[in-house]
């Protein structure tokens, strides 16, 4: 199956509560008034769209609605789509520039951060890259395990330490490693949890310090794994990272397993982050860069 189909079937539950209500309202209120935007206000708070997305939405409707003297419930549907289109916005993909590039990944526990970063690794394999991935989650045993076990089965190499290692010297020699093994692409998964802002930013300064020293000339990614099934829980986690760390794109998993697909919108409008994974699925090729036109059109159609 390809990925838009699978996209398209993942996001059903989004477009039936989201969209599939939208076009129920459209059809019953025929007349373009205030309980038609009261009531669209409230489907779209349901679906995640969030509460600055929805009011953003709703004034760029009600505008285009006055100045085009806009009668007709059908337009008024078009438009609305075309704005949540246009909120969307373009995909933003990897910085891979660099003839190394390196990707720290973090989120906390539970979202699928690690399962991510395998999934990410198999993508960028396929398209021909060589990937080496860094354990650094050294909190977890489980972490260093788990990710093993997917370097096995896409067939990568890791740098790990044991559990409670540093993860500034497990990055070095992961640095170091990728350098000597030529690869293109470093992903270091990073520890699963917000334990406090300042930890947090301690452990990623020192860890960027060491990537800038060992290999100043590598492009840089910091992505920030969030579920998309808790909704604006996932809002809030991202602004907590935000406060923390310099992250420069979003990957969103368990979209198929929620009706509140438009998180994305809600992210795009608080946070001005680009999401650049989506996964819709368990298996190693479930998640891929985020095309915005796809996305729109799995929803729409």
């Amino acid at each position: 199956m390809a990925f838009f189909d699978k996209l398209k079937a993942g996001l059903s539950k989004t477009k039936d509560a989201l969209f599939g209500k939208v076009k129920d309202l459209f059809i019953n209120m025929r007349e373009v008034d205030e309980d038609l935007f009261d009531e669209l206000e409230e489907i779209l708070i349901t679906a995640d769209v969030g509460v600055a997305g929805t009011e953003m939405i709703l004034e760029k409707l009600r505008y285009t609605v006055k100045s085009e003297k806009i009668t007709e419930s059908e337009r008024v549907y078009e438009e609305l789509k075309k704005i949540i289109a246009e909120m969307i916005g373009d995909g933003d993909g990897l910085n891979l520039s660099g003839e190394l590039s390196i990707i720290l990944v973090i989120g906390v526990n539970g979202v699928g951060k690690t399962t991510s970063i395998a999934k990410i690794a198999n993508n960028l394999k396929s398209d021909g890259k060589k990937v080496v991935l860094a354990a650094a989650d050294t909190f977890r045993a489980a972490a260093i395990d788990q990710l093993q076990i997917w370097a096995d089965r896409i067939g990568v190499d890791i740098i790990k330490h044991n559990e409670d290692s540093d993860p500034a010297a497990v990055v070095y020699d992961a640095v170091n490693a990728a350098k000597a093994k030529r690869a293109d692409v470093l992903i270091v998964d990073t520890a699963g949890r917000l334990h406090n802002k300042k930890n947090l930013m301690d452990e990623l300064a020192k860890i960027n310090r060491v990537i800038s020293r060992e290999a100043p000339d590598a492009a840089r990614e910091t992505l920030l794994v969030l579920d998309a099934t808790t909704g604006q829980n996932a809002v809030i986690q991202a602004k907590e990272f935000k406060n923390a760390a310099e992250i420069t794109g979003l990957v969103l998993t368990k979209l198929d397993g929620t009706a509140k697909g438009g998180i994305i919108i809600s992210i795009k409008e608080e946070l001005g982050i680009p999401v650049k994974y989506i996964g819709v699925g368990e298996k190693a090729d479930d998640m891929q860069p985020f095309v915005a036109e796809e996305f729109v059109r799995a929803l729409f159609e």
